[in-house]
């Protein structure tokens, strides 16, 4: 079977004159970008992190470059010679430290064939990936069910993994389908393989009055016909339980909405909070008396003309 040619330069996303900062940006972006915590939802994810750490294993170290370079289209003619194609010694330069890509692949091998067909098995990552380094534990998936309230305020819940009890903190401001990671406490490895992590998956229950839209919430508020007319205030019930007062406006129509800044979610990961957003629900008085009637004939009359 062939082996597909890598352009690490494309990979990278740099030009062949490249310098080794440009090489050192280009990747840290894209590790950032493809690094497979950063994508749990991605399979490919670790693939591309494989491959972007192939491209800076050879290129970020001069001696490996300069034979990359050197062999342009005629690579098949070195393919297999190992460290010794085209001159030089065996490399020892390290770009990407062993622990971190068995971290990432456990016993499978981090690179491509094409690159231990032109470096060697030996190449610049401390040697085989085998059984000296173990088997990476499997991680364990789990799923957990909270209320909105303790999706605002944090929480944490209880996981049974492989015969021992491991509590997951929540964080505030998780929203449905929030995939958490409790770092190393999967599966165990096995030899000198790190354990697997726990990811947990929170379901976040529907709320019976307030809806949620990102960081914020709302909610409908009954407003009295008199005070839509000729405005007032009424009380907004809030997540954490207390209520506020809200002013509305005369002449506000039914399914208006205004806002009550910082009483919405947390926003995860950063400071500060959504809004709580109030739609009035004008509400029509069931019977009227005599005095409110009358006004009301003499409110049909003027919208008439009469």
């Amino acid at each position: 079977m062939a082996t597909r040619v890598r352009d690490y330069y494309e990979v990278l996303g740099v030009p062949r004159t490249a310098s080794e900062q440009e090489i050192r940006s280009a990747f840290r972006r894209l590790a950032r970008k493809h690094h497979p915590d950063m994508n749990p939802g991605d399979p490919g994810a670790t693939e591309r992190f494989k491959e972007i750490s192939e491209a800076y294993e050879v290129l970020s170290d001069p001696e490996k470059r300069k034979r990359y370079d050197a062999l342009g289209p005629d690579w098949e003619r070195y393919a297999g010679a190992g460290p010794q194609a085209g001159g030089g010694s065996r490399v020892q330069y390290r770009t990407v430290s062993p622990e971190d890509l068995r971290d990432l692949f456990g016993s499978e091998s981090p690179f491509s064939d094409f690159f231990y067909q032109i470096f060697g098995q030996d190449a610049g990552v401390g040697g085989s990936f085998g059984t000296d380094f173990g088997v990476i534990g499997q991680d364990v998936e789990a799923e957990a069910t909270i209320s909105l309230e303790e999706a605002a305020r944090g929480t944490t819940r209880t996981v049974q993994v492989g015969g021992r009890r491991v509590e997951v903190r929540i964080p505030p401001g998780v929203t449905d389908g929030t995939r958490i990671r409790a770092a190393g406490q999967g599966e165990p490895g096995r030899g000198r393989g790190r354990p697997g992590h726990l990811y947990l998956r929170v379901r976040v229950q529907p709320h019976p009055v307030f809806t949620r839209e990102g960081d914020d919430l709302h909610v409908r508020v009954p407003v009295p016909l008199d005070i839509a007319l000729l405005g007032g205030e009424v009380m907004v019930p809030t997540l954490r339980g207390s209520q506020v007062a809200l002013k509305v406006p005369a002449g506000s129509q039914n399914r208006t909405r205004l806002r009550l800044r910082g009483l919405g979610m947390p926003r995860l990961g950063r400071s500060g909070n959504g809004d709580l957003y109030a739609e009035l629900d004008v509400r029509l008085p069931s019977s009227l008396p005599p005095e409110a009637r009358e006004l009301a004939e003499r409110l049909r009359a003027a919208r008439l003309g009469r």
